[in-house]
Order: C-alpha cells, then sequence, then structure tokens
C-alpha cells in the first residue's frame, strides 16, 4: 500500500520551498502527495515580493474535498498567514485527529519577508499548536511560540521543547539550525525522553526550503507507520543529504533549494 499525505501551506512558485517543496519531499520519500494552498506567493531564491492569500472558506473546502475522498495518512501544516485561516484548519482537521498531523510554524521566508500577520501569533499558539502530533519549530519560531530570548545552546533548546510541549502537541522537534558552530543539532521530546539528532553544518547558501523538507519528510514516515525518533532520523538524514548535494542544481542567485532527488538522481551529478 501506498500512503497519502495532504500538505496545507503557500505556494512558492520558483519551487524551493511551500507546496512545491513538500510535494517533493513526498515524492522522494515514497508517498503519494495531495495539496491544499493557504496563499500564493510571488517568491523566488532571493526573496518574498508578493502574497495573495487564499479564503479561509476555501481553505477549509479543500481539506474537506480530500478527505471526504481519499484515505489521508498524515497531514503537514506549514503557511498558515492568518488567524482566520489557522482557525478554518483548526476546523477542518477536527474530525481527523487520529492521523499523524505535522505543524511547521512558519513565520518567516529565508529572505526575511513575514510571513504569518503578527495578530496571528495567539491563535496559532492556542488553536492550532494543540492540534499537532509533532511541532517543528527553528530557534526563532520557538522563541515567538514562547514569547523568550532565542535559544542559543543546547541546554536552552532542550528547555524550550519541554515549554512548547505544555502549549499541547504530542511531540516536539526544536531545530538548531540557527545555532553557532560546525554542527547542526536538534532536539526532539516526546513527552517521555529528549532525543538528538547530530548533522555536520554544510557550508552552502542554498537552504531555501529546508523546514518544510524536514516537516513533509517526517509526515512521509510516520504515515509509514515509524515511532517519531526513527521518522525524524530518516529526516534528519535525508534533508541532510538533500542540503549537502544542494551545489549540483543551478537555481537563482539567491539562497537555492536543497535538492530533493539526490538519492535517484545519481547519475546527474
Amino acid at each position: 500500500m501506498i500512503e497519502n499525505v495532504l500538505t496545507i501551506a503557500g505556494s512558492d512558485p520558483s519551487g524551493g520551498a511551500g507546496i512545491q517543496a513538500d510535494l517533493k519531499a513526498f515524492a522522494a520519500n515514497e508517498v503519494y502527495g495531495m495539496a491544499a494552498l493557504t496563499a500564493l506567493t510571488a517568491q523566488n531564491t532571493q526573496g518574498v515580493t508578493g502574497v495573495e492569500l487564499v479564503p479561509p472558506q476555501l481553505v477549509k473546502a479543500q481539506i474537506d474535498a480530500v478527505f471526504s475522498d481519499v484515505r489521508v495518512d498524515a497531514v503537514k501544516i506549514g503557511m498558515i498567514a492568518t488567524a482566520e485561516i489557522a482557525l478554518a484548519v483548526t476546523e477542518a482537521l477536527s474530525d481527523h485527529r487520529d492521523i499523524p498531523i505535522i505543524l511547521d510554524p512558519v513565520m518567516i521566508a529565508k529572505g526575511g519577508a513575514p510571513l504569518l500577520q503578527e495578530d496571528a501569533m495567539e491563535t496559532l499558539r492556542t488553536a492550532l499548536v494543540p492540534v499537532a502530533t509533532v511541532l517543528t519549530p527553528n530557534l526563532p519560531e520557538a522563541a515567538r511560540l514562547l514569547q523568550q530570548q532565542e535559544a542559543d545552546n543546547r541546554d536552552a533548546m532542550a528547555s524550550q521543547a519541554h515549554a512548547l510541549a505544555d502549549l499541547g502537541p504530542e511531540i516536539v522537534l526544536v531545530k538548531g539550525g540557527h545555532l553557532e558552530g560546525d554542527e547542526s543539532p536538534d532536539v526532539l521530546w516526546d513527552g517521555t525522553a529528549l532525543h538528538w539528532f547530530e548533522a555536520p553544518r554544510t557550508a552552502t547558501k542554498n537552504t531555501h526550503g529546508t523546514g518544510c523538507t524536514l516537516s513533509s519528510t517526517i509526515a512521509a514516515q510516520l504515515s509509514k507507520g515509524l515511532p517519531p525518533s526513527a521518522a525524524v532520523g530518516e529526516a534528519k538524514r535525508y534533508v541532510s543529504g538533500a542540503i549537502a548535494a544542494a551545489g549540483q542544481q543551478t537555481v537563482g542567485h539567491g539562497h537555492g533549494p536543497v535538492h530533493h532527488f539526490y538519492d535517484l538522481w545519481k547519475d546527474r551529478t
């Protein structure tokens, strides 16, 4: 059986992030991908120049249409943008809490453009975060959700993982890509124990879409029945390889995308 995974996120026309990255990650991880759009963006590897939001009722209608016809084995949530869309997504998923729901709380684009309205933060925190099976913030996102200073060491990351779990998600993965140093550690709190995932930092500017790709890969692996720590470990391995191979592509003049198919296109290097 091939698993079906739904992404709820914004669109990136340059293909490196958002639903385009999610669908590539799903395909590379051998699951069938579906997508409900929350926003159309005008962006490329150098930044975001425009955003057009999908009406909340249409976001919900897309999700309802998928669930009414297709077996959904996991859901990944990315760019939400507004409180109204957050509430629409929460309502649409209210009867589907029996499947893994991975929430990547997208707030700022790689180039610095805001992707979450300021007044949506509280709704994200109180309505959507508690729906998540796995919450996957990076260090700035974790700090904003907790209204704390950004973690700058492993002890602070672990502490914030515990604090984020108090907001309601079953499992929290705090991503340490913003830390200084030669390593890029992530920490998973599964409600019982902390699990650390290590990877060397790759010297590259081609990291566009890493958060989208990681959370989508976790969703794909959870849909196959992997336990959370194993799913995150596989996602970390896959994304680290995709970042390391990003230089094989020539996409744009800014922060280029990771290479989603590095393991499949080996004869194209």
